[in-house]
């Protein structure tokens, strides 16, 4: 059984909470925007292995903060907060805990980041082949380019793809989340697209994150995870 702390109980976080059991998860308490101020800090949850942060970017330092005082280990779904990373990293060395970041807890998606890793590189050592991302979100969700399209973008020019990558984004209605890539010649379009059909499926990859991450030291991604490492 792995004590889960819910940080941020918005959509994701109740998701996250109502599938706990199944995955051999209990959640030990919920900290809400209109938890008292100092909830995070000083309540007594009892037994707890790790904390899962759904909540905004602004949030993501301060409360890791606090966590790593109290010696949890984080899952970090919240998107944006990129650059505090650095920060981050440093308060989970100092305090030799862990957390396992990503924008994206879809295990499809970190096979589509793959394929899609794969595909540019194949395409990087042809100059006349442009590439495109393009994701679209539901009309609530505020950082756009997404933090998924940023890590495929990330992919693409780690795998040795030099050229400009334009990114867009779409927000509207109820779209919980979808993910083009493109790679367009003068005579051939080559398109590969991830799209999510229930968002419970980041909540089932939270939620496995929580387990694995349970006794480790250390900075981790969804593809540590995956690798068995």
């Amino acid at each position: 059984m792995t004590n889960v702390v819910l940080v941020g109980h918005g959509r994701m976080g109740q998701i996250v909470e109502r599938l706990a059991a199944p995955h051999d998860c209990r959640i030990a308490g919920i900290v809400t925007d209109q938890s008292p101020k100092d909830h995070l800090a000083t309540h007594d949850f009892g037994a707890v292995d790790v904390a899962v942060d759904f909540t905004v970017a602004a949030a993501v330092k301060p409360n890791l903060a606090i966590m790593a005082e109290r010696r949890w280990n984080v899952v970090i779904g919240t998107t944006g907060w990129d650059a505090d990373a650095a920060e981050c990293r440093a308060i989970v060395q100092r305090a030799g805990t862990a957390v396992l970041a990503s924008a994206n807890f879809s295990i499809g998606m970190h096979v589509f980041r793959s394929v899609v890793e794969t595909a540019a590189r194949q395409f990087s050592s042809l100059p006349d082949v442009g590439a495109w991302i393009h994701e679209s979100h539901h009309a609530a969700k505020q950082d756009a380019p997404s933090g998924t399209a940023l890590m495929l973008k990330r992919a693409m020019e780690q795998a040795g793809y030099a050229r400009i990558v334009d990114v867009s984004s779409t927000r509207a209605g109820a779209i919980p989340g979808t993910h083009e890539v493109g790679f367009d010649a003068a005579a051939e379009t080559v398109t590969l697209v991830h799209e999510v059909r229930d968002r419970a499926v980041f909540a089932h990859g939270a939620l496995e994150a929580a387990k694995w991450l349970k006794g480790r030291r250390g900075w981790f991604s969804m593809a540590d995870m995956l690798g068995g490492t």
